[in-house]
């Protein structure tokens, strides 16, 4: 299967391992790149940039295949040193960066430099334009359905994709409310050169999590996940459980919503220890897409490529050809 992601990121399959929090390691990166895709480390999974690098020396010891490495920059009060995680990216001569979040416009010029190929994720037609403008090499749309940060358009893949594909040049991933090959040939359909998913690797045998919050995923529904922090249009969307429901109780109230009041409640640390750890589903915050309703077992990541694939094809060939023969 080649498509212009696949060129552009030299790997057999354009199906790429979206950057998650605690979950971007080298066992699920170097599973998925093994199996045919690209796989991604999270960066600021690791509290240094020397744990970092040792993370991606790992991610090389388990695959000879393309990986890349995720860089969320996100405010904060004490945002951590992006530059000094940059550099230690670059020097472990890292082909591949998947952008998310704030302007990467800063790093750009280092990562060219370096001949990195840079993918950004991307909720919006013009979020799109600015990074094809700044030399991204792809952009990643991520729709409505995504786990995570939505955005605030609330505008869906199925009108977003073909929005951006309509303006754009560089190659385009589907993000969001993906997780079977049967979306992915609609993905193509609407302009699409491969996808990207998060949700969907949350619950393979290689990602770090506790096998109570895979099941958790199986078990769930399309209904299962909260729309938080809208009060402060910083929305998210994540695991619909009762301390989500705690957070969309103290939004509803009447006036402006007090972040102190609510910080402890999704705050990081919880949602890795209690639930990714521990298995502990009400133990904090985790983000998970409306794709978990889709999401029926827990297959290593070259079962799952390797059905992605298939599928993908008999939509092209059956599900769609019988319309257009």
């Amino acid at each position: 299967m080649k498509t212009r992601i696949t060129e552009l990121l030299g790997i057999k399959y354009p199906i790429v391992q979206g950057g998650m929090m605690w979950v971007g390691t080298a066992d699920l990166a170097a599973a998925v790149s093994n199996a045919g895709g690209l796989g991604i480390v999270t960066a600021l999974t690791f509290p240094t940039p020397e744990e970092l690098v040792k993370e991606i020396a790992r991610c090389r010891d388990m695959t000879d295949k393309p990986f890349g490495v995720n860089v969320t920059i996100l405010p904060a009060i004490t945002p951590p040193p992006y530059e000094e995680y940059v550099q230690a990216i670059i020097e472990s001569g890292v082909g591949v960066v998947e952008t998310a979040g704030r302007n990467p416009e800063p790093f750009m010029p280092a990562f060219k430099a370096a001949g990195i190929k840079v993918i950004h994720k991307c909720t919006s037609v013009r979020h799109a334009l600015k990074a094809e403008a700044i030399g991204c090499d792809a952009v990643s749309v991520d729709g409505f359905e995504c786990a995570g940060h939505p955005g605030e358009d609330d505008v869906t893949n199925l009108v977003l994709i073909p929005a951006v594909a309509a303006k754009l040049s560089v190659p385009i991933l589907a993000s969001g409310g993906i997780a079977n090959g049967y979306q992915m040939a609609a993905a193509f359909a609407l302009g699409a050169d491969g996808i990207n998913m998060g949700t969907r690797f949350f619950a393979t045998q290689e990602a770090p999590v506790h096998e109570n919050v895979k099941q958790a995923m199986v078990d769930a529904d399309e209904r299962q996940t909260s729309l938080m922090l809208r009060t402060l249009n910083n929305t998210v969307r994540v695991y619909r459980n009762k301390i989500s429901e705690e957070v969309l109780a103290i939004e509803a109230r009447d006036g402006k919503t007090d972040f102190a009041e609510i910080q402890p409640l999704v705050a990081g640390t919880s949602g890795r220890t209690k639930v990714l750890d521990d298995g502990d589903v009400n133990g904090g915050i985790w983000t998970a897409g409306m794709v978990i309703g889709l999401i029926n077992d827990i297959p290593s990541c070259d079962e799952l490529l390797k059905r992605i694939i298939a599928e993908a094809k008999e939509a092209a060939e059956t599900r769609v050809g019988v319309f257009l023969s």
